[in-house]
């Protein structure tokens, strides 16, 4: 089992610190996915519009509540899609989540990247003249999407939160409305340890939520589950890879959410173990001169968001940059 560690929230909840993540999980698998998990202890469900399989994930939630936990016990964080940052739509979309999870509300809601797409021509709107591009709204602002997620009735939503926002995003909403997120998710992981960032969040108070714990492979690289490093630190913790680095995220005071659809790593990534600070150091020192950021939205997304979100070398070229006021 975990440690059954919580993390408070700036609004006073409480998020468990280990959840799962539903991103890149299959159609049909989902469903059985959240209910192994939750019959066995997790109560952190990360979910969003565009993983595309929420319906499932609320078919699951009716098998498991009232009869194995109590609505109350989960912690259940849903997103917004680019597609509805603009200001009418952002609540039409929540309720379009609460829908398909059978939910009346969610615990956290994200805005999850920095980027608006036109709306009302599907989740990925096709560029009227550039051939396999996305068309870009650069005129709506993530000041704008912000106040309207301010306005969301705490009735549906009980804290609103960002996903994706550099140091530079944040400040601007912040700025600008004097709120500050409850929560950020990010890529971290020991490739991408984003330092500044996480020193900027936790002035602020701003919760670190990981997500892709593990590296992932959209790019090529070796797993860092196969890294020497994690797997030497494993065989002496007794350990997967996967437990150490679920247990590096936990160390830096994150919330992490693996995902995983198979019953065995469901099980294996909730068991927590412990890094000792030498072990932590070791582990943060494969980052070292090895920088990679597997999930940049020019170079790892089809159709292409031509977009410079997060200053990556990789994203110089690019068109657009994020519009914050």
């Amino acid at each position: 089992m975990s440690f059954g560690r919580v993390v408070t929230l700036a609004n006073g909840s409480k998020i468990p610190q280990v959840g799962l993540g539903t991103w890149l999980s299959k159609p049909k698998e989902v469903e059985n996915a959240v209910e192994i998990a939750v019959r066995n202890g997790y109560r952190h469900l990360d979910l969003a519009m565009v993983y595309g399989n929420q319906d499932e994930v609320g078919a699951a939630l009716k098998k498991v509540i009232p009869s194995v936990v109590k609505r109350e016990e989960l912690f259940i964080t849903s997103k917004l899609w680019n597609s509805a940052h603009q200001p009418d739509e952002v609540e039409k979309e929540l309720d379009a989540t609460l829908a398909q999870l059978g939910l009346d509300y969610v615990d956290l809601y994200l805005i999850h990247w920095p980027i608006a797409f036109t709306p009302g021509r599907g989740l990925f709107p096709s560029h009227p003249s550039l051939a396999g591009q996305v068309e870009i709204d650069n005129k709506v602002t993530l000041v704008d999407t912000w106040k309207a997620m301010l306005k969301l009735p705490k009735s549906k939503v009980r804290a609103v939160g960002v996903s994706n926002f550099t140091v530079e995003h944040l400040k601007g909403i912040i700025d600008a409305t004097g709120v500050v997120p409850i929560a950020n998710q990010v890529e971290a992981h020991p490739l991408l340890p984003q330092d500044d960032l996480v020193a900027y969040c936790k002035e602020k108070n701003i919760h670190i939520t990981a997500y892709s714990p593990l590296g992932n492979n959209l790019v090529g690289k070796p797993k860092l589950t196969d890294h020497p490093i994690v797997q030497e630190v494993a065989k002496k913790l007794n350990a997967t890879p996967a437990q150490v680095l679920v247990a590096w995220g936990a160390y830096r005071g994150y919330s992490v959410i693996p995902k995983s659809v198979q019953e065995e790593r469901i099980l294996s990534n909730f068991k927590q173990v412990e890094l000792s600070q030498e072990d932590y150091e070791k582990v943060t020192s494969i980052g070292a001169n090895n920088r990679t950021r597997f999930n940049i939205p020019l170079t790892t997304n089809t159709p292409v968001w031509d977009i410079n979100c997060f200053n990556e070398p990789e994203e110089k070229g690019a068109t657009y940059k994020v519009n914050i006021q």
